[in-house]
């Protein structure tokens, strides 16, 4: 008997080690690597949960119960989306690639799925928006990831009991993951055989299963069972990464690393206590106001300079950005979200060489500004131009050839002594960021 359970207990062993194996396909790094130069996606929150005009936690906030946050299905009508607008916007701010919500937490599914009867087919609407916005990023040379809940506010069989969220929804029953699971796994396989190539999964709500964010041991209630979820995502589509925004450190069979309303090492949000991959891509999701969903109410708008201020300091940190808009439930992105993307485009024609394709930089940001590097070029990024000059007091390459600004070439002033470098400034105070491009060599 000693001798069976020892064999058993090697066996399962056996089994999580092999779980916990992972080795990206070819196709799937070449991915990690477009998805690392790509440095600015758009985030885009939109369902039913609009139409209450208070984000897209409205439903748990103000405990709905699921059958009264059904008839939200009946009034979703957006007769002013068009898919061919919100993919340009993005493509005109500068923007790489779009990871659109299929299904939040209120379980609602953007897609003609097979697997639920609240889906967007059984609304006034009756258009696959998924299908639409695939289909347009596709024809205009946009990647698309698809951002999926792995919790569900409305049905039974979601594990609820042990959840953290959606314990006002009226639901009586037990929550049977094995029937969840299946079910996710049906969904994500027709997110991943009906609608083209797709960049990623970006996957949320691990968290409603664990302790809160910061504390000592954030184990999950419930095993997820990611070997099988991970393994059907890179079996359907080997090049498409996975993500997962649990706010931890990143588990077997991640692609890329997130940061919720932060960029990595910082936590002002109280959600990022994870320390930043050295191996993975990065992502910081960011809103423009302080909403992901539609909010009536709030009107704290970022500024353009503050928004491309967090673009380069998310550069200079090795990360991208992913920057959030809630449309309003007819399908038209306020005027306010386009204002700021289109001054964000602007910018970026002049200053993108200093953004797409870098690596971070040498030096983490500092109380001037940042760092990006490519190749034998440093890109400077003066966001403060008070000082009198940028020291570097440990400068990693031997030569500088070259110095000057970005948007003009005009030459600036430089030295470089005992390893010490220094980057005379006086640069316009009405610059958003003055970029100085400095050609290097060892």
């Amino acid at each position: 008997m000693k001798k069976l359970s020892l064999v058993c207990i090697a066996l399962l062993c056996l089994a999580r080690l092999n779980a916990q194996e992972y080795k990206p396909s070819a196709a799937n790094l070449k991915q990690r690597e477009w998805f690392n130069d790509a440095r600015f996606g758009m985030f885009i929150h939109w369902g039913p949960f609009s139409i209450p005009g208070a984000g897209e936690w409205v439903m748990n906030e103000r405990k709905v119960t699921v059958e009264n946050y059904s008839r939200l299905e009946k009034f979703f009508n957006p007769i002013d989306f068009d898919a061919e607008k919100w993919v340009s916007t993005a493509k005109n701010a500068g923007m790489k690639y779009i990871t659109l919500i299929t299904r939040h937490h209120d379980g609602f599914s953007m897609w003609d799925t097979k697997y639920s009867d609240f889906n967007i087919m059984n609304t006034p609407y009756k258009k696959d928006i998924v299908k639409m916005m695939a289909d347009e990023c596709h024809k205009q040379g946009i990647k698309l990831y698809l951002y999926y809940s792995l919790l569900d506010w409305r049905r039974e069989d979601y594990p609820h009991e042990t959840g953290k969220t959606g314990q006002f929804s009226g639901r009586k029953g037990h929550g049977d993951y094995a029937t969840y699971l299946q079910f996710m796994k049906n969904q994500l396989t027709e997110l991943l055989t009906n609608y083209g190539e797709i960049g990623g999964i970006w996957f949320d709500g691990h968290w409603d299963q664990t302790a809160p964010e910061g504390a000592a041991d954030r184990s999950s209630r419930i095993d997820w069972k990611y070997n099988e979820i991970y393994g059907l995502i890179h079996r359907l589509q080997p090049q498409c990464m996975i993500g997962n925004n649990h706010h931890m450190t990143p588990f077997a069979g991640e692609d890329f690393q997130m940061f919720e309303q932060d960029l990595p090492g910082e936590n002002k949000s109280g959600l990022s206590f994870q320390q930043a991959s050295a191996h993975l891509p990065l992502e910081a999701c960011i809103t423009i106001n302080g909403s992901w969903g539609f909010n009536l109410t709030d009107t704290s708008y970022k500024s353009k300079p503050a928004l491309i201020r967090t673009l380069v300091k998310s550069s200079s940190l090795g990360a991208n950005l992913l920057l959030n808009i809630g449309p309003m439930p007819n399908g038209e992105i306020q005027p306010e979200f386009i204002e700021r993307l289109n001054g964000m485009g602007e910018w970026l024609k002049t200053y993108g060489e200093s953004i797409y394709g870098t690596t971070a930089g040498f030096v983490k940001p500092q109380s001037w500004g940042s760092v990006t590097q490519k190749g034998n070029k440093v890109y400077i990024h003066i966001l403060d131009p008070k000082n009198a000059s940028v020291l570097f007091d440990k400068f990693p390459f031997k030569k500088i050839t070259k110095a000057y600004l970005l948007k003009d070439k005009s030459a600036v002033k430089y030295s470089l002594k005992n390893g010490s470098a220094a980057i005379t400034t006086g640069f316009s105070n009405t610059e958003i960021d003055n970029v100085v491009v400095l050609d290097v060599a060892n």
